[in-house]
């Protein structure tokens, strides 16, 4: 009697159970590498094609004003992760390999918001973060605190990023292939070991390195990186080969885990430098390395997709695309990405780009897809990368602890195409800070420099204040801050404000 009870309450309760699970979406990040505004399709790009991200915009939702929080990868990283600008902490600039990890443990982050909500969360692709207690580590041995312990419970990363030594995989804690006979070491200040460096053997690379932007160090893979290292020989991987390890990475943690809620961040590498794609993308795009690398990423979005798909399991997955920051062409080596660049225009209509304070900087891609529930079209709304964990945490229904994430702000119904309403205010990140309200941008004044010739980019920099109506003037080409000196001051006072805050 019992036993019969049991089955009957179970045959009435499992649909409701089912639809419980069911209406806890999966969220897959695809979180790419100075991606610009202009490099997809769907972006306006007429020289290159994407027809898989084209796809996802179709059918999703795209931004035309969405932005990273800074013009460069760790920062924008750290504001993804903690919900804060990272103009607030010293140490959250661009990173050496070795770092120590700049994200605080005991404070809640967009991975942990998700584990706490009783996701499977995993993260697959660079990290560039910082790993360890302090830059000397013992990379022979298990590295933590890393992304384990802020809120991840699978990982399978590089440490920084491809130009940059130790170009090994971690998973999890460990260096995959580490082997105790050949121990790994590290250092970005002296030589270690006897292994050729692309400044002394420029002879032995497959890609030279731009004349002095420092890719000219210990040589892996025919490749100059920044930084040194000694040993770890079975452990490093290829570049042609890495993209693919990630990808199938990020695929075997969707299959382990269809059947629970997961949050995945997907974080390649493309187009950040070095550019050495697979095979069988070289030369297929004819603006050089760069180019080639773009395709890559669109078949990589393409394929992991298609897991989705298969598994059953799009309909019932918030798709996020979007890019740390905007683009650079010649970051470090001599890649074709300057000589062919064909016409393709990767900052599209906006000025500067990577380092820039200009918009190019930090306005980049984004394309939220949830069948069903996020109707396709186009969203001007304002919004953030930084926004992330406040919104998420309000659809997760795991409220924030009101002295963490302080910048981010939820704007979970703009994200999801429910209002049209985004940002009042944001704070762009260039090394310099400009504010945006409304269609004003003002670019606080600063003695750095105005432009980079080793990048060929416009950094924005002025001595004097500057304004622009980016409703008008997208192109921030006519500064009006003689024409406004009531709206400079105010907006300036505002900045103020937010910097004091």
């Amino acid at each position: 009697m019992k036993i019969a009870r049991w089955l009957l309450l179970l045959v009435i309760c499992c649909p409701f159970i089912l639809k419980a699970q069911v209406s806890r979406p999966n969220v897959l990040l695809i979180y790419v590498d100075d991606l610009g505004y202009g490099d997809l399709g769907s972006y306006g790009a007429t020289k290159i094609k994407t027809p898989h991200l084209d796809k996802l915009a179709t059918g999703g939702l795209r931004f035309s004003n969405a932005h990273s929080s800074s013009a460069t990868c760790t920062p924008s990283r750290y504001a993804l992760m903690t919900g804060n600008y990272p103009w607030r902490v010293k140490g959250t600039g661009v990173l050496p390999g070795d770092a120590a990890l700049i994200i605080p443990t005991n404070q809640p982050t967009l991975a942990s918001q998700f584990k706490a909500a009783g996701y499977a969360t995993g993260i697959v692709g660079k990290w560039h973060l910082g790993l360890g207690e302090a830059v000397a580590k013992n990379w022979n041995e298990p590295i933590k605190p890393g992304p384990n312990e802020i809120g991840f419970d699978y990982s399978f990363i590089f440490p920084a990023t491809a130009d940059r030594v130790p170009t090994v995989f971690l998973e999890n804690q460990t260096v995959v292939a580490a082997n105790a006979s050949d121990p790994i070491q590290v250092d970005y200040k002296n030589k270690i070991g006897t292994e050729p460096t692309g400044k002394e053997h420029p002879e032995l690379l497959k890609m030279l390195s731009s004349p002095g932007q420092g890719h000219d160090n210990t040589i892996v893979n025919g490749i100059g990186r920044i930084g040194y290292m000694n040993g770890g020989k079975a452990a490093r991987w290829t570049d042609e080969e890495m993209p693919m390890t990630f990808l199938e990475k990020a695929k075997t943690f969707i299959t382990q885990h269809q059947h629970e809620p997961f949050f995945l961040t997907y974080a390649l590498t493309e187009p950040h430098v070095p550019r050495m794609p697979s095979t069988m993308f070289k030369g297929k795009s004819g603006l050089g390395y760069r180019g080639d690398a773009i395709l890559q990423l669109d078949w990589s979005v393409g394929e992991i997709l298609k897991e989705l798909d298969f598994l059953g399991l799009k309909k019932n997955t918030i798709v996020i695309f979007s890019s740390d920051n905007g683009p650079v062409l010649d970051d470090g080596y001599q890649d074709g990405a300057v000589t062919q660049l064909n016409g393709h225009k990767p900052a599209g209509i906006l000025r500067g780009g990577k380092y820039s304070i200009f918009e190019a900087g930090t306005r980049v891609p984004m394309i939220i897809s949830w069948p069903g529930k996020v109707q396709p079209g186009v969203s001007d709304a304002l919004v953030c990368q930084i926004d992330f964990l406040a919104s998420f945490s309000s659809l997760l229904k795991k409220e924030l602890p009101k002295s963490n994430a302080t910048d981010s702000e939820n704007l979970l119904t703009a994200f999801l195409g429910k209002s049209k309403t985004g940002r009042q205010v944001l704070i762009e990140h260039a090394g310099t800070l400009s504010i945006v309200e409304e269609n004003w941008k003002y670019i606080e004044p600063s003695d750095r420099a105005a432009y980079d010739p080793t990048t060929d980019t416009e950094l924005g920099n002025a001595k004097e204040p500057q304004l622009y109506d980016l409703s008008k003037d997208p192109r921030e080409r006519n500064n009006l801050a003689s024409q406004y000196p009531d709206k400079v001051k105010a907006l300036a006072e505002k900045l103020l404000q937010i910097k004091n805050k």
